[in-house]
């Protein structure tokens, strides 16, 4: 991501299987991590060999659900949606 932000990266097969399955793209879904009020919490349930991430933030007029973790000082998306579990999270959260 330009002007000084993180950088990004993802496997493009992952992407096109999530566009397919909940309609988002990962370029669309790094934009949640730009969020003032974005929430970001520990995946614990994936978490096992690897740190994993959810990001909740707002995107296009919705909360975007981003899991991601941490390659060589990127963050690396590995999956992306708008759920409401999500949504709910990040009302929560942000107050």
């Amino acid at each position: 991501m330009a002007n000084g932000g993180p950088s990004f990266e993802w496997d493009e097969a992952k992407d096109r299987a999530d566009r397919t399955k909940h309609g988002v793209s990962f370029e669309t879904a790094q934009h949640a991590f730009l969020d003032p009020k974005r929430v970001i919490v520990r995946d614990l349930g994936h978490s096992r060999e690897v740190s994993r991430y959810v990001c909740f933030g707002w995107v296009d007029g919705g909360v975007m659900t981003v899991r991601s973790t941490w390659r060589e000082g990127n963050i690396r998306i590995i999956g992306a949606g708008c759920w409401r579990k999500g949504k709910g999270v990040y009302e929560e959260k942000k107050d």
